[in-house]
């Protein structure tokens, strides 16, 4: 197999090992797909997995840096995202996710924002209240 169609695990030091057996992120040519993010802060080794908090705005920051985490460690940046998908546990946060989402992304200067689609998904552990995957396509 050559390195373009070599499938590759994209695993960011940020981040714990996952919970199941699966990636943070699969890299095959220029196509990167990151796995749903939760807002977990960065890892410490040894220890169980600490939320950023308990609010919308804390977690949705720290879930959008662990993909950001993810896209950096597959060599990608946030122009390359064609598509995120955002998952939230009440439909009362759409309102306010969106605001965070909005100034999150003015201040990356993107040329264009991606695709996305947000979802209520009432699966997340407890006292989880948002994932986002993303779909990286580079070059």
């Amino acid at each position: 197999m050559s390195d373009q169609t070599a499938k590759t695990a994209v695993v960011p030091a940020t981040h714990a090992a996952p919970p199941a057996k699966f990636s943070h992120g699969i890299r095959k040519g220029n196509i990167l797909q990151v796995a749903g993010q939760v807002g977990f802060l960065p890892a410490v080794p040894g220890e169980a997995p600490t939320v950023a908090g308990p609010t919308l705005r804390e977690q949705t920051l720290q879930t959008l840096a662990n993909v950001k985490s993810v896209l950096e460690a597959g060599d990608a940046s946030w122009d390359d995202v064609m598509m995120l998908r955002v998952y939230l546990t009440d439909v009362a946060h759409f309102a306010e996710m969106n605001e965070i989402y909005n100034t999150y992304f003015e201040e990356q200067n993107l040329k264009d924002a991606p695709a996305a689609r947000t979802t209520v998904y009432v699966g997340l552990p407890a006292g989880l209240l948002i994932e986002i995957d993303a779909l990286a396509v580079l070059g």
